[in-house]
Protein backbone atom coordinates (compact mmCIF):
# COMPACT_ATOMS: atom_id res chain seq x y z
CA UNK A 1 0.00 0.00 0.00
CA UNK A 2 1.07 3.32 -1.03
CA UNK A 3 2.12 5.88 1.77
CA UNK A 4 -0.44 8.72 0.23
CA UNK A 5 -2.91 6.14 -0.69
CA UNK A 6 -2.61 4.81 2.89
CA UNK A 7 -3.13 8.84 4.49
CA UNK A 8 -6.02 9.37 2.36
CA UNK A 9 -8.03 6.55 3.01
CA UNK A 10 -7.59 8.15 6.78
CA UNK A 11 -8.08 11.72 5.79
CA UNK A 12 -11.39 10.55 3.95
CA UNK A 13 -12.92 9.09 6.94
CA UNK A 14 -14.17 12.42 9.17
CA UNK A 15 -15.87 10.32 12.22
CA UNK A 16 -13.48 8.56 14.54
CA UNK A 17 -15.76 5.59 14.93
CA UNK A 18 -14.78 5.14 10.94
CA UNK A 19 -11.29 5.43 11.25
CA UNK A 20 -11.12 2.84 14.34
CA UNK A 21 -13.31 0.45 11.97
CA UNK A 22 -11.23 1.14 9.43
CA UNK A 23 -8.50 0.55 11.41
CA UNK A 24 -9.84 -2.64 12.72
CA UNK A 25 -10.42 -3.89 9.14
CA UNK A 26 -6.76 -3.14 7.88
CA UNK A 27 -5.90 -5.12 10.94
CA UNK A 28 -8.06 -8.07 9.88
CA UNK A 29 -6.71 -8.33 6.17
CA UNK A 30 -3.51 -8.98 7.50
CA UNK A 31 -1.57 -12.51 6.28
CA UNK A 32 -2.08 -15.15 8.98
CA UNK A 33 1.14 -15.22 11.16
CA UNK A 34 2.45 -18.26 11.87
CA UNK A 35 1.60 -20.09 15.39
CA UNK A 36 5.43 -20.93 15.08
CA UNK A 37 6.68 -17.20 15.37
CA UNK A 38 5.03 -16.17 18.40
CA UNK A 39 8.05 -16.65 20.66
CA UNK A 40 9.28 -14.34 23.00
CA UNK A 41 12.17 -13.53 20.84
CA UNK A 42 9.59 -11.83 18.59
CA UNK A 43 7.46 -10.48 21.30
CA UNK A 44 7.51 -6.59 21.22
CA UNK A 45 8.32 -5.63 24.54
CA UNK A 46 6.22 -2.07 26.03
CA UNK A 47 2.87 -3.38 24.94
CA UNK A 48 -0.13 -3.52 26.56
CA UNK A 49 -1.51 -6.02 24.12
CA UNK A 50 1.02 -8.63 22.70
CA UNK A 51 2.28 -7.82 19.44
CA UNK A 52 5.11 -9.98 17.55
CA UNK A 53 7.27 -8.77 14.74
CA UNK A 54 8.95 -11.23 12.59
CA UNK A 55 11.42 -9.21 10.06
CA UNK A 56 13.38 -11.43 6.94
CA UNK A 57 15.79 -9.63 4.45
CA UNK A 58 15.06 -9.98 1.01
CA UNK A 59 17.15 -9.16 -2.01
CA UNK A 60 14.85 -7.38 -4.82
CA UNK A 61 15.85 -5.39 -8.20
CA UNK A 62 16.35 -2.44 -5.75
CA UNK A 63 18.99 -4.44 -3.55
CA UNK A 64 18.48 -5.84 -0.24
CA UNK A 65 14.83 -4.75 1.62
CA UNK A 66 13.51 -5.86 4.61
CA UNK A 67 9.87 -7.77 4.63
CA UNK A 68 7.91 -7.61 7.90
CA UNK A 69 5.43 -10.39 9.42
CA UNK A 70 3.21 -9.01 12.61
CA UNK A 71 0.16 -9.64 14.85
CA UNK A 72 -1.54 -8.63 17.71
CA UNK A 73 -4.13 -10.24 19.90
CA UNK A 74 -6.10 -7.09 20.28
CA UNK A 75 -8.31 -5.68 16.82
CA UNK A 76 -7.06 -1.64 17.20
CA UNK A 77 -3.48 -2.88 18.01
CA UNK A 78 -3.64 -5.46 15.26
CA UNK A 79 -4.63 -2.31 12.88
CA UNK A 80 -1.85 -0.32 13.82
CA UNK A 81 0.59 -3.33 13.57
CA UNK A 82 -1.12 -3.58 9.91
CA UNK A 83 0.01 0.59 9.30
CA UNK A 84 2.99 0.15 10.40
CA UNK A 85 3.75 -3.07 7.97
CA UNK A 86 2.44 -0.55 5.09
CA UNK A 87 4.70 1.62 5.74
CA UNK A 88 7.95 -0.50 6.02
CA UNK A 89 7.36 -3.92 4.78
CA UNK A 90 9.41 -4.37 1.25
CA UNK A 91 11.64 -0.96 1.87
CA UNK A 92 15.15 -0.57 2.10
CA UNK A 93 16.71 -0.38 5.55
CA UNK A 94 18.06 3.30 4.46
CA UNK A 95 14.15 3.72 3.66
CA UNK A 96 13.29 2.93 6.31
CA UNK A 97 15.33 4.70 8.84
CA UNK A 98 14.50 7.83 7.00
CA UNK A 99 11.05 7.43 7.27
CA UNK A 100 9.32 8.96 10.25
CA UNK A 101 6.75 6.50 10.79
CA UNK A 102 5.27 8.17 14.08
CA UNK A 103 5.15 11.83 12.02
CA UNK A 104 2.55 9.95 9.49
CA UNK A 105 0.07 8.82 12.53
CA UNK A 106 0.39 11.95 13.68
CA UNK A 107 -0.47 12.96 9.45
CA UNK A 108 -3.42 10.35 9.44
CA UNK A 109 -4.62 11.46 13.36
CA UNK A 110 -4.15 8.23 14.54
CA UNK A 111 -1.47 8.86 17.39
CA UNK A 112 -3.97 11.70 19.23
CA UNK A 113 -6.67 9.37 19.60
CA UNK A 114 -4.70 6.54 21.29
CA UNK A 115 -4.41 5.67 24.89
CA UNK A 116 -0.72 6.40 26.35
CA UNK A 117 -0.78 2.71 26.31
CA UNK A 118 -1.49 2.14 23.08
CA UNK A 119 0.88 4.94 22.21
CA UNK A 120 3.69 3.66 24.52
CA UNK A 121 3.24 0.10 22.30
CA UNK A 122 3.53 2.02 19.21
CA UNK A 123 6.47 3.70 19.84
CA UNK A 124 7.43 0.21 21.22
CA UNK A 125 6.99 -1.45 17.68
CA UNK A 126 8.71 1.23 15.67
CA UNK A 127 11.28 0.67 17.70
CA UNK A 128 11.61 -2.54 17.06
CA UNK A 129 11.36 -2.03 13.03
CA UNK A 130 13.91 0.58 13.35
CA UNK A 131 16.16 -1.64 15.14
CA UNK A 132 16.29 -4.57 12.22
CA UNK A 133 16.84 -1.47 9.71
CA UNK A 134 19.71 0.25 11.77
CA UNK A 135 21.32 -3.94 12.36
CA UNK A 136 20.75 -4.54 8.39
CA UNK A 137 22.33 -0.90 7.41
CA UNK A 138 25.38 -1.51 9.78
CA UNK A 139 25.68 -5.08 7.90
CA UNK A 140 25.50 -3.87 4.24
Amino acid sequence: MDVEDLIADFEFLDDWEDRYRHLIELGRALPPFPEAERTDANKVQGCASQVWLVCRRKTGPAGEVLEFEGDSDAHIVRGLVAVLLALTSGRTAQEILETDVLAIFRRIGLEGHLTPQRSNGLRSMVDRIRGYARAAHAAA
